[in-house]
């Protein structure tokens, strides 16, 4: 303290820390921002710069029944007198205004190049014109000369501006309002005029209205663009809390373009979107293929109207192309509502209902303010009139103490002297009721310095018999106007009948249909219902290409025939995985580095038999040597992911437990699945419940059973897990599966193996009571699950999953298919269970495929080589099995019986 400075002793400065400035600095020009630039006033919907525009045209005389003048001009008042701004910002204020695009009821009328929806500029200031629109003038400007308003002093207090406008409806809806401020933003979006305007008179009839029952009257915005806004969950949101989310969408409808095909017509926008750049963002998907089957673009808009034509191929279905488009482009938008206005100089977020009762009361202090005016101006005109009516009705009197007097000066104080009888005018002055003027006992009336000074100004014409009538016609006409401002000023319900009247005329004179439909059905399944639901073969290569093609184009043959081709691959490129699925199964990808992706099948690569597929690459934002290592369709009900589980097995033997909850929301970047150790790969991840068994079969021919609880469930997704089989040297594992879990013991399982093999499998009756009741026997095998292994050489067979015995994770496992003692090195390429009504697809690295039924593959012990499924080509091995469930197989067309399969040689077993 000793070291710091003494501030210099002068009346002037003060010692004042930088955080105390800072702070005082800042939320000044925080509220400068906020309450005189960004947000508007609740009351007439406008910002400064808006509210400015307006006041100008109107006091420079730019009405709407006036000629049009030079913006230029327009922009030079407003910034020479009220708005110390750029001239830009001012003229990109007007010209909003102007805008029949961006304004559902616009308040300027301009006059030349005022922009586009293509997102033209407008013309330079110089060169357009402009002047009020006649809504600007009727109805937020009238009586704005009758003290309706409070005024303040200008930037540089030369003159006065309006801190509101008058506005007769409620402009913050009619026209909305969007601004950012410091911390916080408005979004407000257009509505119809003529509901709005309902609902204010709803509002006035009962006070006490939910804002439910004004949804039913204003049922959600109406862009000036039209479009169609779905569902009702965001308008509902807006409108009670003052915040949601609005989807809208374009109209368009459909039209035969010829040679069989249809065209996607689109006649309205959602608000604010650019057409220019929505054509061509729509022409940048069908380059990239993004969006497929369009074979034509074309931008028909005219003075007419909008017009997009897109013209979809032949073969392509309508609804899923648009319902694409929807997703891709910005045919579908959100408008995100935030009703955040000044109310009372302070920002306020407004439900619907504080909207219109803001505006109701604003109204209500207009109109009685308008009303003292006229109230106070006709007394004054009623006084003058009193004073001209006492003359008239004594007029000889008059004329001689105007003719006797020697000056003008002694004729007024002589006017002014005595009380005049009042005759017939005292019931009027007594209706007038004003302040002084009142008529004495007997009858006679004290003129005021004014009403004398009337007398003397009065023209000898006047005294005619003709205007004298008029002076008593105007003095009762003025009488009964002072009566009904007297009334509307005492009665708040003559007030309120006043306002509605305003509210209804208005509501006649610019009320407009709604351009902007509200469709019931919310769009949250919309994609998915426009997709057609179909079975289809997901096919996954080791170099990560990925396709989908419909399960009716493979046909069924039996074992041991040659196959077909299954996918078109690279050289050193082979099929990897195959499973069978419907269009809206959402589908787990987890890669080599650990991270999970998801993606619904119908946004996979279409293709056939054939066809390569297209790179994960261009599906998933995968790094630079991420590679796709598994892939794992789930349950589409998400409301049971909660009780079930992902089990995660790596090459090396790890085992974890998540809760399948954990992968719902897995964003387009992805999640992390699992934490990997260095050189390990993820191997496959399947869904199952807590009462379930996981099998992990190696490529060495090892097999381990045990129990999901064995594994604890994992909270976090950035461990390596725990162990579940201990694995040989140059050993891995090549599959997990997930089985049921039957409780059996040793003996009986021993017991039912051995029945089967003397009697096979539905002969229960035929059991021995010694060894295992029937009932027992039918029992295990209506609960019997058969393993199906393949070896690489095309060999497989099927087991009983009895003959796995259940034991604790971490072990060697046992012994699950004999792969032969010859020198070459044989290993299994997959092991899972099959049903007997299953069919199978085995898949060579070279491409081959063929499809199979299970029931044509022999059921055989853990210890044995099977038999031949596929013949393998010299130089190729199998890769990869895929299990085709019961309800998954279509009868296929026989087709070419060359390429049917009679050729069942090879089908004999080896030991």
């Amino acid at each position: 303290m000793a070291n710091t400075p003494t501030p210099p002793d002068h009346p002037d400065i003060a010692p004042v820390t930088i955080e105390e400035e800072m702070r005082r600095s800042y939320l000044d020009y925080a509220m400068s921002v906020i309450v005189s630039r960004a947000l508007p006033d609740v009351r007439d919907g406008l910002k400064p710069v808006h509210r400015r525009i307006l006041y100008a045209m109107k006091v420079g005389g730019y009405d709407h029944n006036r000629p049009y003048r030079k913006s230029a001009r327009i922009v030079g008042d407003v910034m020479g007198q009220y708005h110390p701004h750029g001239d830009a910002a001012i003229y990109d204020a007007m010209v909003r205004m102007a805008q029949s695009f961006s304004m559902r009821l616009p308040l300027v009328d301009g006059q030349g190049n005022f922009g586009s929806m293509d997102g033209d500029p407008p013309a330079a200031m110089r060169y357009t014109e402009a002047r009020l629109a006649r809504v600007a003038s009727d109805a937020l400007l009238e009586d704005i000369d009758r003290d309706t308003v409070d005024f303040q002093d200008n930037y540089d207090e030369t003159t006065r501006e309006p801190t509101v406008l008058p506005a007769r409806f409620p402009n913050i809806l009619v026209n909305g309002a969007g601004g950012i401020a410091v911390g916080m933003a408005t979004n407000i979006p257009p509505h119809n005029l003529g509901e709005v305007l309902d609902a204010c008179c709803a509002y006035v009839d009962d006070p006490d209205l939910d804002v439910n029952q004004f949804m039913e009257i204003v049922p959600g915005p109406d862009f000036p663009t039209g479009g169609v806004v779905v569902g009702h969950k965001g308008v509902r949101d807006a409108y009670h809390t003052g915040r949601g989310s609005v989807l809208v969408r374009a109209r368009t409808h459909f039209e035969d373009a010829g040679s069989d095909r249809t065209a996607i017509v689109v006649t309205e926008l959602p608000y604010q979107v650019n057409k220019a750049r929505l054509v061509e963002r729509i022409a940048e998907l069908v380059r990239d293929k993004g969006v497929e089957g369009i074979t034509d673009l074309r931008d028909e808009s005219d003075r007419e109207g909008l017009r997009i034509v897109i013209v979809c191929h032949k073969s392509a279905q309508p609804d899923v192309v648009l319902n694409q488009l929807f997703k891709h482009t910005p045919l579908q938008t959100t408008f995100g509502v935030n009703m955040l206005a000044l109310t009372g100089g302070r920002p306020e977020m407004l439900s619907l209902k504080d909207v219109i009762a803001a505006f109701i009361r604003f109204r209500e202090e207009v109109i009685t303010r308008r009303t003292a005016y006229l109230l106070a101006r006709a007394r004054e005109r009623a006084h003058t009139l009193v004073g001209l009516a006492i003359a008239v009705a004594n007029l000889d009197p008059v004329i001689r103490t105007i003719r006797n007097a020697p000056n003008p000066e002694t004729a007024k104080a002589e006017l002014m002297a005595g009380p005049w009888p009042a005759g017939d005018v005292a019931e009027l002055i007594r209706v007038i009721d004003e302040p002084g003027g009142q008529v004495d006992a007997d009858g006679r009336y004290q003129l005021s310095p004014e009403q004398a000074k009337a007398i003397l100004d009065l023209r000898l014409h006047r005294l005619t018999g003709l205007e004298r009538e008029k002076i008593d016609g105007e003095l009762r006409d003025i009488v009964a106007k002072i009566q009904e401002y007297l009334d509307i000023l005492g009665s708040r319900a003559k007030l309120l009948e006043v306002l509605r009247g305003e509210l209804v005329e208005l509501r006649q004179r610019y009320g407009g249909e709604r351009r902007t439909a509200i469709e019931m059905a919310e769009a949250e399944h919309d994609d998915e219902a426009l997709i057609p639901r179909e079975e289809m073969v997901v096919t996954v290569s080791h170099r990560g290409y990925v396709k989908r093609v419909p399960l009716s184009s493979y046909r069924a043959q039996n074992r041991g025939g040659k196959g077909r081709s299954g996918m078109a691959t690279r050289e050193e490129d082979f099929v990897d995985q195959v499973f069978v699925c419907d269009t809206h199964t959402p589908v787990l990808f987890f890669s080599s580095a650990g991270m999970v992706y998801k993606l619904k099948v119908h946004r996979l690569p279409t293709g056939t038999p054939a066809s390569r597929g297209k790179h994960f690459v261009n599906l998933l934002p995968l790094e630079d040597g991420e590679t796709i290592s598994t892939c794992t369709p789930l349950p589409e009900d998400e409301s049971a992911w909660d009780e079930m589980y992902v089990m995660l097995a790596t090459a090396r033997g790890n085992v974890r437990r998540n809760r399948l909850s954990d992968f719902v929301n897995v964003k387009a970047n992805g999640k992390i699945a699992m934490k990997l150790d260095s050189g390990d790969d993820l191997v496959s991840a399947r869904v199952c419940d807590a009462e379930s068994d996981i099998l992990l079969a190696t490529a060495g021919g090892k097999a381990l059973r045990f129990c999901v609880s064995d594994v604890r469930v994992f909270k976090g997704r950035d461990s390596t897990g725990v162990r579940g089989i201990r694995l040989a040297p140059e050993d891995t594992v090549i599959s997990m599966s997930v089985l049921r879990h039957v409780e059996v013991s040793q003996s009986e399982r021993e017991a039912y193996l051995r029945h089967v093999a003397a009697h096979g499998r539905g002969a229960s009756d035929r059991a021995d009571a010694r060894d295992i009741t029937p009932q027992r026997v039918a029992e295990l095998e209506a609960n019997e699950e058969l393993i199906l292994s393949v070896s690489d050489n095309g060999l497989g067979k099927l087991t009983s999953a009895y003959e796995y015995r259940i034991t604790n994770r971490g072990g060697q496992g046992i012994t699950s298919m004999d792969l032969g003692r010859s020198g070459e090195q044989r290993y299994v390429v997959a092991a899972f269970p099959a049903s007997l009504r299953d069919q199978v697809m085995v898949v060579t690295d070279g491409g081959q495929l063929i499809r199979c039924p299970v029931d044509g593959i022999r059921i055989a012990g853990r210890n044995t080589r099977g038999v031949r499924l596929l013949r393998v080509q010299q130089g190729e091995r199998v890769v990869s099995v895929a299990r085709l469930a019961e309800d998954d197989i279509e009868e296929a067309a026989s087709g070419d019986e060359a390429e049917q399969a009679s050729q069942s040689g090879g089908d004999g077993a080896e030991s």
